[in-house]
């Protein structure tokens, strides 16, 4: 990998905002073959392990690209074991981010089951920190976000500016429909989370998610009947 030259976090944003403009139109491989010239060592994939995609088509422009995976304390075992698998086939390096507290610890400190009573700051511990803190040695992050998984998603540029962390947000397949996200795992064999074949469309930690009804977009099991619709890693 090579190494870049850190940038004020204002050529960051006018980079993002001109790479949005121009790369609209690429394709995904396209869009990470930008970053990883762009940014070298200093740009990551982030996995939340439904499916190995992104970081599949990361590898393939940037061979041995990190990709960040949250372990919250709170996924299915078929997640855990997605992650093993893709850090033991693809041409990746995995790195693991933990909460600073175990969840005895969280439970601890506000209660069991916070997940219940209080998602937000549940997933504010588990996930929003840990990944602030994890994105530091970073200048750009790629995501798996997709503008047809749901309304809140919809706007999601292919390389915006995520204001909140000060990094280049890049969303390689954010035209992408599931079909095309269907098309490629068969044709590149790539390794996707047991559970999509269980029926749930999106999958993150296991107390909060559930398998989707007939006619329900792909995020409708997470949080279900909580009026909460993001975990905050996107907004």
């Amino acid at each position: 990998m090579t190494t870049t030259a850190e940038r004020t976090a204002d050529e960051l944003r006018e980079l993002a905002e001109r790479a949005g403009r121009e790369l609209e139109d690429a394709s995904a491989q396209e869009i990470l073959a930008w970053a990883a010239a762009t940014f070298g060592e200093r740009f990551c994939v982030t996995s939340s392990m439904e499916d190995a995609v992104v970081a599949h088509l990361a590898s393939r422009a940037m061979p041995g690209v990190d990709v960040v995976f949250l372990d919250t304390g709170y996924h299915f075992p078929e997640t855990i074991g997605t992650r093993d698998a893709v850090a033991a086939v693809m041409d990746v390096n995995v790195i693991t981010l933990t909460p600073r507290q175990t969840v005895a610890e969280q439970d601890a400190e506000y209660g069991p089951k916070l997940h219940d009573r209080d998602p937000d700051r549940c997933c504010a511990l588990r996930k929003v920190a840990p990944l602030e803190e994890g994105l530091a040695r970073y200048d750009a992050w790629a995501t798996g976000l997709r503008r047809d998984e749901s309304p809140t998603r919809a706007g999601t540029p292919v390389v915006g500016w995520d204001a909140r962390r000060g990094k280049v947000k890049v969303s390689p397949i954010a035209r992408w429909t599931q079909a095309d996200v269907d098309a490629y795992v068969a044709e590149h064999g790539v390794l996707t989370n047991p559970l999509l074949m269980d029926g749930y469309a999106s999958v993150g930690c296991a107390p909060c998610t559930r398998r989707v009804l007939a006619g329900e977009d792909a995020r409708a099991g997470r949080w279900a009947g909580r009026g909460k619709t993001e975990c905050g890693l996107h907004t």
